[in-house]
């Protein structure tokens, strides 16, 4: 018809909305994925290099008769997914609260907060396994994963960096200021990781602590990853293992998906 227009129709939101979001954070990524790419070998080659070969030339006999090196490499594969998880789940989401206030402006839209919180998280999630997918890589040119088994860390790390999201993104949206975010890795994840068998067995410490580390998600998941890099037995039971993380995982989501709407729903 003549003097009409057409009008370029927008395309709706795909079929799972949150990938929306997850989208949205990988278009960012193409701008800064190099360095990441950089610091995820080059974490794996001087944690090796200064713990597994510098510290385990101390140690003769190995860990119950495994070299030091092998018996780290799981440890420090689980606390590697943790950080990474935990920092992902910290600065960034307060920017996207406080600063940039990334999430508003996606609650404006057809997304839901369920939309806006699974997406965020299954970016952390991918951030989290291509990190380990390096530190396996690194890691195996040194010998140090002695069974084919290993690739199971990378659904361990995962359900880890879930149970270990959840509960972060919705302590990261109930607080006012970035100082407690800084409190939050000096008090609970360094701690976790000094105390959750990454660098010594579980079983050196005292009766109180151990049981402290047993509650922590980063033991369930060492214990995990040492079991399937060097093709043993775990000491605790797998099903138990995923069920405590499964619970960390579902517990998390609620409490996030809680913190979110009474942030993003007016």
């Amino acid at each position: 018809m003549a003097g009409s227009t057409r009008e370029r129709v927008r395309p709706g939101l795909p079929r799972v909305a949150a990938f929306a979001v997850f989208e949205h954070y990988l278009v960012g990524l193409r701008r800064t994925w190099r360095a990441g790419v950089f610091s995820s070998f080059l974490l794996p080659v001087l944690t090796v290099l200064g713990f597994g070969l510098g510290v385990g030339a101390y140690i003769d006999q190995g860990v119950g008769g495994v070299r030091y090196l092998d018996w780290l490499v799981p440890g420090l594969i689980a606390s590697t997914a943790l950080q990474g998880t935990v920092g992902d789940s910290t600065w960034p989401v307060f920017s996207n609260f406080q600063w940039v206030k990334t999430y508003f402006a996606q609650s404006a839209s057809p997304l839901r907060v369920g939309d806006i919180l699974a997406g965020h998280l299954a970016f952390v999630l991918f951030r989290v396994l291509t990190t380990i997918v390096a530190f396996l890589l690194v890691t195996g040119l040194f010998g140090a994963l002695r069974s084919p088994w290993a690739v199971a860390t990378l659904p361990v790390v995962a359900l880890l960096a879930l149970a270990v999201a959840g509960p972060t993104f919705a302590f990261t949206a109930s607080v006012s200021t970035d100082s407690w975010l800084a409190m939050l890795f000096r008090f609970a994840v360094i701690p976790m990781t000094l105390f959750a068998g990454v660098f010594f067995p579980v079983e050196s410490l005292p009766d109180a602590l151990r049981w402290l580390a047993y509650v922590t998600p980063l033991w369930h998941a060492v214990d995990l990853c040492r079991a399937a890099t060097l093709g043993v037995a775990p000491q605790w039971s797998v099903v138990g293992h995923l069920l405590y993380l499964g619970a960390w995982s579902l517990a998390g989501w609620l409490l996030a998906l809680r913190a979110f709407r009474r942030k993003l729903v007016v």
